[in-house]
């Protein structure tokens, strides 16, 4: 016999093969776009391959029918079983990409029970199908194989009709979440099949169901897909604005604090070297150093709650206040408490600073120093390695209104140096969860303890990298030293 290729089929059959190629494409970019939702493009994917599988299905029975023979008879039954089964599982799969695309997670429980519903739908749907195929009750092929309706046709349509209902009432109801022109697209996937259906019955032969399915699935495709480069672009430029920002704010905090050394090239009384580095952008560590007068010089080391942006501009008040009742000249205990003071009046996000605070006599090597919450100073006296002195610590500055601190006195010796730093060095953690800890930190310092201030500091820093390797840096690490020298 020989095979007849009208030209209706021809169209059908070279129209099916591009949708595939299409298909193939689409699957192709969404699957490379990963700046789109996890759940929305997984679910496309799996759109995407059933149309695939849908329309090469129907593409199989085109090919097939009309060609005798048993053999070919029992191809076709199975080939329309299984694209009928493809439908209603494409109609699952648009039902769970509108679910994913317009139910928030305020609907959570809702969503399950859909979800639920959209699962026992696909199951029916496929009993439906194992029971009426084997009596020709949906589907039929007459003796020269060519396909007919049956007397149970409309039971094929039925679950993916419920489906599709389920869809346009999450429309109708969550519609707000999606933007007008995804909306539009996922109407248009609705609607297209009405009248496909009717230009079918009218001029029977060409498929204008699989032409309608095929160019709506891939219009919806085409606005999501824009929908979603369009907001990655916009998030792009704003990430990358802020990120612009944060330089500019880091900058700004890294101006702040004493950066030029020599710090005093003409005091030969001392020396000092003082580091910040930030575990974010910007950080809530500071330092500080300055001359009160011709004799007195105030060390500063302070660790603010908490990290980033809110932290880095509390540092900076903090560290204009503590600076600003310092130069007054005033006593150690004096500034924290007066500081304490001006921080509580205006800390409505319940924010603190733990502080250490010495103001030294160059003249005779007294230091008055006062501690607020913050990390004992390490000392080191000529002829001796460094030493943990463990002062007595007053409340956080900015913990509650009404504090009082308490301030205490050493001597330093020409040769003495002093180590203050934030709690992010001796709490540096390698990948094993380890800390660095004080011991390490004073043995580290006790490698080179008759190094000058900067050495030490990056002898230290050294050490810290080698604990940690790789492991990501979690806190502020801030440290200073100060050699007292003498006249």
């Amino acid at each position: 016999m020989i095979y007849n290729l009208s030209a209706t089929k021809l169209f059908n059959i070279l129209f099916i093969a591009a949708g595939i190629g299409i298909c193939g494409l689409c699957f192709i970019q969404i699957s490379r776009s990963s700046h789109i939702r996890k759940i929305v493009r997984r679910y496309f994917q799996y759109f995407m391959i059933l149309m695939i599988l849908y329309i090469a299905s129907h593409q199989a029975r085109e090919l097939m029918e009309g060609i005798p023979g048993s053999s070919v008879h029992s191809a076709l039954s199975i080939v329309t079983t299984v694209e009928i089964f493809l439908a209603c599982v494409m109609a699952q799969m648009i039902s769970m990409l509108v679910l994913a695309a317009t139910s928030p997670e305020k609907y959570e429980n809702s969503s399950r029970i859909l979800i639920t519903v959209i699962y026992a739908l696909v199951i029916v749907h496929a009993l439906i199908l194992a029971v009426c195929s084997r009596g020709d009750l949906i589907f039929y092929f007459d003796e020269a194989n060519y396909y007919h309706r049956a007397s149970l046709y409309l039971l094929s349509n039925i679950c993916p009709f419920i489906m599709l209902i389920m869809d346009i009432y999450l429309i109708i109801k969550y519609g707000k979440n999606l933007s007008r022109h995804i909306r539009i697209a996922f109407w248009i996937y609705f609607i297209s099949p009405i009248p496909a259906i009717l230009l079918q019955t009218l001029f029977y032969g060409i498929q204008y169901i699989i032409i309608a399915t095929v160019v709506s699935s891939v219009y919806m495709f085409y606005v999501i897909l824009r929908n979603q480069n369009e907001k990655y672009e916009k998030q792009q430029i704003e990430s990358s604005r802020l990120e612009t920002e944060l330089t500019m704010a880091s900058s700004i905090q890294a101006d702040m604090l004493p950066n030029i050394y020599p710090a005093f090239p003409e005091r030969p009384e001392f020396d000092i070297y003082a580091t910040m580095d930030p575990a974010k952008e910007v950080g809530g560590d500071f330092y500080d150093f300055f001359l009160v007068d011709d004799d007195h010089i105030c060390l500063v080391m302070a660790d603010v709650s908490g990290k980033g942006v809110p932290a880095a501009l509390f540092m900076m008040a903090s560290k204009i206040i503590i600076a600003s009742n310092a130069k007054l000249g005033i006593s150690p205990e004096q500034i924290l408490t007066d500081a304490n003071e001006a921080i509580c009046a205006s800390n409505h996000e319940d924010m603190f600073v733990t502080i250490w605070l010495g103001v030294l006599e160059l003249s005779t090597g007294k230091l008055v120093a006062a501690n607020a919450g913050h990390e004992y100073p390490i000392i080191k006296q000529p002829g001796e390695g460094f030493e943990i002195l463990k002062d007595k610590h007053g409340l956080v500055v900015g913990g509650m209104a009404g504090v009082k601190y308490r301030q205490y006195e050493l001597t330093m010796k020409p040769g003495s140096k002093l180590f203050i730093y934030t709690d992010g060095v001796p709490e540096a953690t390698n990948a094993d969860n380890e800390l660095f800890g004080m011991d390490r930190l004073v043995t580290a310092l006790n490698t080179l303890p008759d190094a000058d201030p900067e050495a030490i500091l990056k002898n230290v820093r050294r050490h810290v990298d080698d604990f940690v390797k790789d492991a990501e840096q979690f806190d502020d690490l801030t440290m200073l030293c100060f050699e007292y020298k003498g006249k």
